[in-house]
């Protein structure tokens, strides 16, 4: 029900913009978070937003670098990554928390998207 797309290859400094399609509206009235895992490494939290966009939490050492909105009328959560860095490499998932608001335990949510692959060269 969560399709993410948007990433790539990228240098580092440049920008990119994550999109997470909800074709179902399975997150229409819950919460959505991001997360990221590295080659060799535990899925992460990176960012989450309530299900009217009117809250939102991040990873500290993200916050200022990384934006996550959501359009509900296109049923759309996006992440806007800016100043990016090797360390950003990783694939993004998107996913759908049980409840109206997202939250940094990946437990707490019941809907996960394919993931799409972000890759930063220095």
């Amino acid at each position: 029900q969560l399709q993410a797309s948007g990433g790539g290859l990228g240098q580092a400094g440049a920008s990119l913009r994550l999109s997470c399609a909800d074709s179902r509206r399975t997150s229409s009235n819950n919460g959505v978070g991001w997360f990221r895992q590295a080659a060799g490494k535990e899925r992460e939290f990176v960012a989450a937003i309530s299900w009217n966009g009117g809250s939102t939490i991040y990873e500290d050492s993200l916050k200022g670098r990384f934006a996550i909105s959501r359009d509900r009328a296109k049923n759309t959560v996006y992440l806007q990554m800016n100043s990016l860095e090797p360390e950003d490499t990783a694939v993004y998932y998107c996913a759908a928390a049980r409840r109206a608001y997202g939250s940094r335990q990946t437990g707490d949510y019941n809907y996960w998207g394919q993931g799409t692959q972000v890759t930063v060269s220095s």
